[in-house]
């Protein structure tokens, strides 16, 4: 259970929308999120939400956009570009949410890793089917993204249903099968911490035997990993291109080489295009809080070439509700968006009184602040630079002036303005020598989305980085 905890507290892979966002103006879009009832099939009571632009073009494609663990599919909708990038190119965007506890998404059960066996996989598949009937959509382009457990999820969906997708982009997952757990449990050590290596051959066959006689296009794959994930480890990424490659009965010899970005290194098998059957990029330095730049996954899937007609969507309109009461931010998404945390599998303590202060002088904080027109996100660590570990700890600061946190992860947050303390969670108390924990907020503005300027933890003042 610690390795769970561990693997939710960390799991926070950053959704940025990246340069996409800088390189053009988004259309003025009356669309919304909504969420659809009654889709079809759904074993495991995911609820879909959806976003359809005002605008779809000719047999549009379908994209399923998956949520990191604690997420939920509008969190994903308002951290992402994959809804602005589909009111420019007339794609529609599905964004499922897992309802169980955890919040994350079923990808080590027999039934998830099995086609048609249950589980949030055939749940999906049903959103699927329910657009396809509704917006005469293209059945041969049809993708799937995730991060974190999403991306697990991803490599899961194209795995059970490689008939159905054309492409997948997977930030900070692992392979199909990999994550396969028995007894019930949601976390497999083993292959978070990279152990699970197999050959080529073992990993494709691992495909190809979920739709046995399977005879046609295998779906392309994108694959992003941080050199330092200690969640999901850096040697999921080999394994991943190994699976897919050998889908694909490519070497695991890269056919093109290159680096989009200082510190990135992306290769492509296959094909030296932008379109090769797998691309992977690894992100030197990059932990498990990576970034996703949604508008080189939209490239990837080939989604980018043509304008939406001026033609609106189906009049028919699907059984809806009205989506969450806590509506995502009005202003346009930051460059960088709230980590993909994952949950700890028991519910944080109602009081977090810390046990052993640090010594004086023994911490340090590192504060990074991403801000757009009246939102930030803000990504702090806490680091232990003494010789005794911390057990259980606050954080104390001051919010400038007009900043109001609306939504935090691997802490609890009070109040959300003004004097602020950070409390650990259940999963995250300790603190050990040298070591660190990460946390980050999102918040509102008033035009000031500058830093506080002192940290206390657990009353004792730290240096900041």
């Amino acid at each position: 259970m610690r390795l769970m905890a561990k693997m939710l507290a960390a799991a926070a892979a950053t959704v940025t929308a990246a340069a996409a966002a800088l390189t053009f103006a988004a259309p003025a879009s009356a669309a919304t999120l909504t969420e659809v009832t009654n889709f079809g099939t759904n074993p495991s009571n995911l609820r879909m939400y959806l976003y359809v632009p005002d605008q779809v073009a000719p047999r549009p494609a379908i994209l399923v956009a998956m949520h990191y663990c604690t997420g939920t599919g509008p969190a994903f909708y308002s951290g992402t570009q994959y809804a602005s990038l589909a009111d420019r190119y007339g794609y529609i965007v599905i964004y499922p949410s897992v309802t169980r506890s955890s919040q994350c998404f079923d990808v080590y059960s027999p039934q998830a890793l099995t086609r048609g066996g249950g589980s949030d996989p055939v749940g999906i598949r049903s959103m699927i089917s329910y657009v396809e009937q509704r917006y005469n959509t293209d059945p041969d382009r049809i993708f799937a993204t995730g991060t974190s457990s999403g991306a697990m999820m991803t490599n899961v969906m194209l795995g059970v249903y490689p008939d159905v997708f054309a492409a997948g982009a997977s930030f900070a997952g692992v392979p199909f099968t990999c994550f396969a757990t028995t007894g019930g449990s949601e976390w497999n050590s083993q292959c978070s911490g990279g152990q699970i290596v197999r050959t080529p051959q073992q990993w494709g066959d691992a495909v190809r035997n979920s739709l046995p006689g399977y005879s046609g296009p295998w779906p392309r794959m994108q694959i992003w990993h941080g050199t330092n994930d200690d969640t999901l480890r850096y040697p999921n990424f080999a394994e991943q291109i190994k699976q897919w490659t050998n889908v694909h009965g490519l070497s695991q010899t890269p056919t093109y080489t290159d680096s989009p970005q200082g510190n990135y290194t992306r290769t492509r098998y296959g094909s030296s295009g932008p379109m090769a059957p797998v691309e992977a990029i690894s992100m030197q330095g990059v932990g498990h809080n990576l970034p996703v730049d949604a508008a080189q996954v939209i490239r990837f899937f080939g989604l980018d070439g043509t304008a939406p007609p001026t033609t609106a969507p189906p009049t028919t309109a699907p059984p809806t509700t009205a989506p969450p009461t806590t509506a995502p931010p009005t202003t346009a998404p930051p460059t960088t968006a709230p980590p993909t945390t994952a949950p700890p599998t028991t519910a944080p303590p109602t009081t977090a009184p810390p046990t052993t202060p640090p010594p004086s002088g023994a911490c340090r904080v590192t504060y990074g602040v991403n801000a757009w027109n009246n939102g930030l996100v803000a990504s702090v660590t806490i680091a232990n630079t003494g010789s005794s570990a911390i057990n259980g700890w606050s954080l104390a600061f001051t919010l400038p002036s007009g900043q109001t946190i609306i939504s935090g992860w691997n802490a609890t947050y009070s109040p959300t303005s003004g004097a602020v303390t950070a409390r650990n969670m259940s999963y995250n108390a300790t603190i050990p020598p040298n070591g660190s924990q990460s946390i980050g907020f999102q918040a509102t503005h008033s035009g000031n989305s500058g830093r506080p300027s002192s940290f206390t933890l657990n009353g004792t003042p730290c240096a900041v980085a």
